[in-house]
């Protein structure tokens, strides 16, 4: 039976100040009129019953997660109790399937993906699916075909030609590759043999924990001793002890850098990483002075720039060019486009000063 689990454990720094530790990127509506998390838990309406979707976060968000997805059982919503990069989150949500279902087939999905159209989507997992039945030691992944020279993805490099009788394109993967510089994410849009990692993956629950077993032996022997307390009442204190013990790292590394039977299934949706700012106009339009708005804005002389309010706050840009003006009840952000990667060190510096009540 198909299992889904979102991985919602992100900070979403770089959406600062309209991301909080409370309130981070994907509980946030960024492009639409549900949040990120939310739209991610549509996007598998109707693809696997609620009983078998499961959230993973950190601990501080459960509630909110539970405030926002009412429909979801609370008991589904998992509190992880440190920070451990992807690889303990996604064995740590194997586990418990498994717990549940020995022979489930387990998709797994970021909660902060701009997806769509949701049925071509679903239809899209279900050959995933298929190709993980017809041999069950495979892993499948998607790939985004490249629209430019990325820097802020990593990629997927195809092998060979496509499976045979196959209704989407579905390729062995041959390597994957970090984020590129500009030069090199050129070298492999021209190749034309390179995918954006989407960060999407199904897989047997079985696979994916044999794999950490051989890959990450220490991390999932921690995992083990977790699921050796599922449903009894050791199990909070089992979790909080060993999955703090575990050291921490991303699923690609761990796993699919090394696994010899990995497919890449060629997206046939829209996806989109929402990464900072940058990424709204792309996905919201610009109006004909190149101005994104979101809320009570007058613009003179205002060209090419991302304006975001909320609660009735006018805000008023006169001679402003490739600009982001962001404000909330509390901080507001005024930054040249050029200059969006400093936000993280406005977060860094926030924390050195103590100023928790920013953050």
């Amino acid at each position: 039976m198909l299992h889904a689990m979102i991985m919602a454990g992100g900070s979403g720094t770089r959406f600062w100040p309209a991301s909080r530790k409370l309130n981070p990127k994907q509980l946030l509506n960024l492009t639409g009129q549900r949040s990120m998390i939310q739209s991610t838990a549509d996007r598998l309406s109707g693809l696997c019953p609620l009983e078998n979707l499961l959230i993973v976060t950190n601990q501080s968000l459960v509630e909110p997660i539970a405030k926002q997805l009412p429909e979801v059982p609370r008991e589904s919503i998992i509190g992880e109790p440190a920070k451990r990069d992807t690889a303990p989150c996604v064995g740590l949500a194997a586990a418990l399937i498994a717990a549940r279902d020995p022979e489930a087939t387990m998709v797994v999905m970021p909660a902060d993906h701009v997806i769509g159209p949701d049925d071509v989507f679903q239809d899209a997992l279900n050959h995933a699916a298929e190709l993980v039945e017809e041999d069950p030691s495979r892993i499948v992944t998607f790939g985004i075909k490249p629209s430019y020279p990325a820097e802020a993805f990593g990629y997927i490099e195809r092998d060979g030609e496509a499976l045979a009788q196959k209704r989407l394109p579905s390729f062995s993967v041959n390597r994957f590759r970090e984020k590129p510089d500009l030069e090199t994410a050129k070298k492999f849009l021209e190749a034309g043999s390179f995918y954006w990692n989407s960060g999407i993956f199904v897989w047997k629950v079985k696979t994916i924990l044999t794999a950490l077993q051989e890959f990450q032996p220490a991390m999932s022997a921690h995992i083990d001793t977790i699921a050796s307390t599922i449903d009894t009442p050791q199990f909070a204190d089992t979790l909080q002890r060993e999955f703090t013990a575990i050291e921490g790292t991303s699923i690609d590394y761990a796993v699919m850098e090394k696994h010899e039977n990995v497919m890449v299934v060629e997206a046939p949706f829209q996806w989109d990483d929402l990464g900072n700012w940058s990424a709204i106009p792309r996905l919201q339009g610009v109006d004909e002075s190149g101005n994104t708005i979101d809320g009570d804005h007058i613009g003179i002389d205002t060209e090419n720039s991302l304006v975001r309010t909320e609660n009735g706050h006018l805000i008023v840009t006169i001679g402003m060019k490739d600009c982001i003006v962001v404000h909330t009840p509390t901080a507001t952000l005024v930054a040249d486009k050029n200059q969006e990667q400093a936000i993280k060190q406005v977060v860094a510096e926030l924390e050195n000063r103590g100023l928790d009540q920013y953050l």
